[in-house]
């Protein structure tokens, strides 16, 4: 049932967990498309403005092309008008072509050959042109006509009008590239030149980030004023790369969450474990100390009396034996002492114990290679409790007739002793709940020789108690590991 729960629960978990990251995409997706299409229509606005900004152009051009025909219709007039041969009435020509210029607002000066100035306006006449009113007035080519024999110059500017429509037009042409890289959208962009291989301009964007900059994805064509393309990169923006790290972060906190409640479920589950452990060890010590000293007495008393020694020797072993058995309980509740013992003598002294209270079909063979020492940190009794544990469930496996064996061996670090059966083995069901307490193929035991076994070697012993290997029908083997 508890297990039922525990994968209900990680179930539920789970499910959550990608609903959550299922949904944090879903959210970066729409925004991702929602970025895009407001790029895409950025682009296509900024498209426009250049258009606006190529008409611009082309009405100036047509423009001053204009004026220079005006300029000219005019001084051809004022020519015609000094020529004695003349007879055409232009008086008319004349005024017509001065309200055209008048209304136009385009200033004109006319000068003598020795270049002072005669003309309009009147509040220049007689001055020379020279300086800042001769560049003033030469962005446009000058008239050279005759009146009367005296050579005339026009010079003229830019209308009135087109000047200030220039200023106006061309502040936004000006902020043409500035406007596209400096956008309202803060999209980080890079502007490459009709070959893609020069930055023209860039922003939102760090110029020692260029060259890491991302240029796979299809760039948006667009047309400079000059009728030149350039070429608008852009990534994502600062938001939509920080929702990029919102899933991961999302599958951390999930593995978190459940790694927490692993650890809490261990917990909880290993006190529970320490506790019935510490009270079975303490309630056996309290239990076995009453026999031990009534046994003790009746020892003393037969020795005194006409029986067999050997009876005494016998009931003297076994008061020696639950001796033992207080010990290695009254030890589990507490942290053990630890000494350097020789494990090839507490090993013969468990399996000396076992072999005269075994089935005679049982053999024992314990292997520590000659003249080698095998010295660990111990705590005898306890480490005795362990190798009798696992000889007699090897017994235990070989329904009373077998071969229990001890191999030993060891390297710089770590001593290694096998224990190995000829028993039926086990299958691999049973191989993972080994170790796990109450669990138990007889039909009497509690479950606890393995668990406690393993927790003695493990936790007081700071060594490995583990299956080596289990094969069905041909036995088992178990390695003790100690750290020297």
């Amino acid at each position: 049932m508890k297990s039922r729960v525990k994968y209900i629960l990680a179930g539920l978990l789970l499910a959550l967990a990608l609903v959550a990251l299922w949904q944090v995409q879903s959210v970066a997706d729409r925004l991702r498309q929602n970025e895009e299409q407001k790029v895409r229509l950025w682009a296509s606005a900024i498209g426009q403005r250049n258009q606006l900004a190529t008409a611009t152009q082309q009405f100036f051009q047509a423009a001053t092309l204009d004026e220079q025909r005006k300029m000219r219709l005019y001084t051809d007039i004022l020519q015609a008008m000094g020529d004695p041969g003349q007879d055409a009435d232009l008086s008319f020509s004349l005024r017509y072509v001065n309200y055209i210029v008048d209304s136009a607002r385009t200033p004109i000066i006319i000068t003598t050959s020795r270049d002072s100035i005669i003309s309009v306006p009147r509040e220049l006449a007689g001055r020379k042109l020279e300086g800042a009113l001769l560049r003033e007035f030469s962005a446009n080519p000058p008239f050279t006509y005759n009146v009367y024999g005296m050579q005339m110059t026009l010079y003229y500017r830019e209308s009135e009008y087109y000047t200030h429509l220039r200023q106006v037009l061309e502040g936004i042409t000006q902020s043409f590239l500035a406007d596209i890289v400096q956008n309202s959208l803060l999209v980080p962009a890079v502007i490459l030149d009709s070959s893609r291989t020069s930055v023209l301009a860039y922003g939102n964007i760090e110029p020692s980030q260029i060259e890491r900059f991302d240029f796979g994805n299809d760039p948006v064509e667009v047309l400079l004023p000059s009728g030149v393309p350039c070429y608008v990169y852009y990534s994502s923006t600062p938001l939509l790369r920080s929702l990029r790290w919102v899933p991961v972060l999302y599958v951390f906190i999930a593995l978190a969450i459940v790694a927490v409640a692993y650890l809490l479920l261990q917990t909880a589950r290993k006190a529970e474990q320490n506790s019935i452990w510490v009270g079975l060890a303490k309630e056996t010590a309290h239990q076995l100390g009453t026999p031990l000293s009534s046994l003790s007495g009746w020892v003393e008393y037969l020795r005194g009396k006409e029986f067999t020694p050997e009876y005494a020797s016998e009931v003297g072993k076994d008061v020696d034996r639950l001796a033992t058995i207080a010990q290695r309980f009254s030890k589990i509740g507490a942290v053990p002492e630890l000494r350097e013992a020789d494990v090839r003598q507490a090993t013969i002294d468990a399996v000396g114990y076992l072999r005269s209270r075994s089935p005679r079909r049982i053999e024992f063979n314990v292997a520590f290679p000659e003249g080698e020492t095998f010295v660990a940190p111990l705590n005898s009794h306890l480490f005795q409790w362990v190798i009798e544990n696992l000889c007699k469930n090897a017994i235990d496996a070989m329904e009373g007739s077998g071969t229990v064996s001890i191999v030993a061996s060891q390297d710089a670090r770590k001593i290694y002793i096998d224990v190995s059966d000829t028993g039926r083995g086990m299958s691999p069901s049973v191989q993972r709940k080994v170790f796990e307490s109450g669990f138990t193929t007889k039909t009497r035991g509690w479950g606890l020789g393995l668990p406690l076994a393993r927790r003695i070697v493990n936790q007081y012993h700071r060594g490995r108690l583990f299956l080596k290997y289990s094969v069905p029908g041909q036995g088992s083997c178990f390695r003790i590991v100690l750290k020297k």
